[in-house]
């Protein structure tokens, strides 16, 4: 087996995090929480199949560590302590441990998803090794069964006990640790009644069968998770550093942010920076999904894991390895498994009410015919026997998280991060969406087109707006700074730098206390002239946001900028009208700026929003229907979080990406139209897998109690079932978004002299 580094003990306020050989699955992932919940002293239990990982909080003085890994022991799982550490550190160095080591092929306890180094053929796994040795004393039972039919039963027994076994091991550990009704213990009761009442050839076909259908769903459980584990891997191992005049290659997990770092030609990005020199195109797409290499230059970002086509660039290193982008997406789908989808978490508390059911029933239908009408004991003991297996809840329990999970997985190739899977169902439901203008519906890249004076000449007033907006990343503040600095204005510091939310920004600059604000604040202040107003409202009837120069009170001048729609916004739009969806835009800056720019995309508007405006529109939405907010900046974090579904553009901020539920790390507002598209794919997903499962023991429950199924048919349907939800969850793999909806081109304002 593999061997992980164990851990100093962590102190009693950090987490646990264990890795768990062989829980791969969604059913291993809800037995592991059913027994941890029995547990006194556990908090906080997060759980990821894609990692096979266990995080907790223990108090060991209620229960000790070494219980808690006897316990997974006993479940059939083998557990190794991680070295404790924060979440996102978590996110990649447990990751590359997991793919790096060559993991050998388990057979502890018998439990039967283990995960095999990649390419391992099936039948090299434990699991598989199980059904290929059942198989063989299956077919040699039956062709004995021609020659000496004594050795043929006794082969018959041995294959049913050898499959048995481990699932009886794990039925008692189960029942001890507080779950007596597992699948386990209901196979398990099958096979054995079956060899009890003379029916060893029909056992030995139910084990056979339950070990296929467990082989089968943990391949199908490694294909949904291969897409997330493969990310681990896209970020390079090593790293130029630049020393001087020259480089030196290190480690890429040792890199420091500020450090400079150089990326040849055909290799990949070590680390998430700015470039500081050289021009290149970049392929994304092992990251974001976009299909076409993108062309950057100096004071671009790039990712961890983008592949350099052509140039050689020096790139500033911004984010440290377990914080870069691969990290926080590994991070992300860690947390969506940890969020069950509403629909997920019903069934949960269906299923342990679903499976005493099953056992009450089996046990009614073999005691009260013969007891009460005369009937045969064998006979009604065998079709007690074949409901038992007919109500094994392998499908259903299945039906949900193998969606969830899937759709998960081809979100995240496309660049669509989903937080969890209750994002996931939700987003599909929303009635409306609303988005925010700057840097959503719009590019984020605003241009100066026009600088008034008022007693100043045009570069003091950029001068000197330019030192106010010189520490803020508002993009109407770079677009101030950025034009200062094309017209090679050198601009004074500023002191005291201070933003005001939704008004602007204020600092002392040459002993002056200037702000830069929007005319509605600056009015507040002291009334603009006839002259400044009307220049004002002419900027804003083009679709231009205005800003005013104050000293104190008095205004030095104003600020014209412009910001281009988005490419794809109408497109986005007209995909989300098609889907029913209604859409509206709310903004903080003024009316006639936003409805210029809402004419144009074709949608509604709220303007002149402060935050907790923003705040209030999204409870009155909420009122209608289901609410979805699409933002990237500080001031769209709170409403992101107050709607149903919050949607951060992947350019964003931090606390954007943070409060919201999903991320579009193609930055391309079509990715919101594809995000329902993919919600309601799965879910009607869902809904075919949910009518699978119980559809087919409606049919067999039926065929059972009038006698035309036997103990094969009866597992073949929990089997067949179990296939048949897998395989179709297995489709959302290759879920593709929507093409592109032709529209008109998006005709800029024009320019005033």
């Amino acid at each position: 087996m593999a061997s992980y580094p164990q851990a100093d003990l962590p102190e009693p306020s950090q987490p646990l995090t264990y890795f768990v050989d062989g829980m791969d699955c969604a059913s291993c992932v809800a037995k592991v929480e059913r027994m941890v919940d029995t547990l006194p002293g556990t908090e906080g239990v997060k759980t990821s199949f894609t990692k096979q990982t266990l995080t907790l909080h223990l108090d060991e003085h209620q229960t000790s560590r070494a219980t808690l890994e006897k316990n997974l022991k006993a479940l059939g799982y083998t557990p190794s302590l991680l070295r404790s550490s924060p979440p996102a550190v978590a996110s990649t160095s447990e990751t590359d441990d997991h793919t790096r080591h060559d993991h050998a092929e388990h057979e502890h306890a018998g439990h039967t998803h283990e995960v095999a180094p990649a390419g391992t053929p099936w039948y090299r796994t434990g699991q598989g090794r199980l059904v290929v040795t059942s198989g063989i004393l299956l077919l040699a039972a039956w062709l004995f069964g021609f020659i000496e039919p004594r050795f043929a039963t006794a082969g018959y027994i041995a294959a049913t006990l050898l499959g048995v076994w481990p699932l009886a091991k794990k039925a008692v550990a189960s029942a001890r640790l507080g779950d007596p009704f597992s699948i386990n213990m209901l196979v398990s009761l099958a096979a054995i009644g079956a060899v009890a009442i003379g029916e060893a050839p029909e056992g030995a076909v139910v084990v056979f069968f339950f070990a296929i259908g467990e082989l089968l769903e943990g391949v199908a459980a490694g294909r949904a998770r291969a897409g997330i584990q493969a990310l681990a891997a896209l970020a390079p191992k090593t790293a130029l550093l630049v020393e001087g005049t020259g480089t030196r290659e290190v480690p890429a997990d040792q890199l420091q942010v500020g450090q400079t770092v150089q990326v040849n030609p055909g290799a990949r990005v070590p680390a998430d920076g700015t470039i500081l020199r050289g021009t290149s195109s970049l392929d994304d797409s092992p990251i974001t999904g976009e299909s076409v290499p993108v062309t950057k230059s100096a004071g671009d970002m790039v990712f961890a894991g983008s592949i350099n086509t052509d140039g050689t660039l020096a790139i500033q290193v911004e984010k440290a390895a377990n914080d870069n982008t691969i990290a926080r997406i590994i991070h992300m789908v860690e947390e969506a498994e940890s969020n069950k989808a509403p629909t997920a978490r019903f069934i949960d508390r269906f299923s342990r009410w679903y499976t005493p059911g099953v056992v009450l029933v089996s046990a009614l239908v073999v005691l009260i015919p013969p007891l009460a009408f005369g009937g045969t004991w064998h006979e009604w003991l065998y079709k007690g026997i074949s409901l038992l297996l007919i109500g094994c809840p392998c499908a259903l329990v299945l039906s949900v998280p193998a969606s969830i999970t899937s759709a998960i997985s081809a979100g995240t190739r496309r660049g669509l991060l989903i937080k969890g899977g209750g994002a996931l169902e939700t987003i599909g439901s929303v009635k409306t969406i609303a988005f925010d203008k700057t840097g959503t519906l719009t590019a984020g890249k605003p241009k100066v087109t026009d600088v008034l004076g008022q007693g100043l000449d045009r570069t003091e007033v950029l001068r000197l707006a330019a030192a106010v907006e010189s520490g803020s990343s508002h993009p109407l503040a770079k677009a101030i700074t950025q034009a200062a600095q094309e017209s090679k204005i050198t601009v004074p510091p500023a002191a005291d730098a201070q933003a005001l939310p939704g008004k602007g920004a204020t600092a002392t600059v040459e002993g002056r206390a200037l702000s830069v604000t929007s005319p509605r604040h600056a009015d507040t202040l002291a009334p603009l002239s006839a002259a400044l107003s009307g220049a004002i409202t002419s900027f804003e009837e083009q679709g231009r946001t205005a800003v005013v120069l104050l000293d104190g009170q008095a205004p030095l001048g104003v600020i014209a900028i412009r910001d281009e729609p988005r490419p794809d916004a109408r497109a986005a739009l007209v995909q989300l009208h098609g889907l029913g969806v209604k859409t509206v835009m709310l903004t903080g800056d003024n009316a006639r700026t936003g409805q210029a720019i809402a004419r144009d995309l074709g949608l509604d508007v709220q303007a002149e929003l402060l935050p907790e405006d923003k705040l209030r529109l999204i409870a009155e939405l909420k009122t209608q229907g289901g609410v979805a907010m699409v933002g990237d900046g500080i001031n769209d974090a709170p409403a992101l979080a107050q709607s149903d579904v919050g949607i951060a553009m992947g350019g964003g901020t931090d606390v954007a990406l943070e409060t919201a539920d999903a991320a579009l790390l193609q930055e391309r507002v079509t990715g919101v139209a594809d995000l329902v598209a993919l919600s309601r794919a799965t879910m009607g997903n869902i809904k075919v897998n949910i009518a699978f499962a119980l559809g087919l023991k409606a049919i067999f429950l039926v065929t059972t109690l009038l006698g035309y199924t036997n103990l094969w048919m009866a597992i073949l349907a929990d089997t067949g079932a179990t296939a048949l939800v897998t395989a179709n969850a297995l489709r959302l793999l290759r879920w593709k978004s929507q093409a592109a909806t032709k529209t008109p081109p998006i005709t800029p304002a024009p320019r005033t002299a």
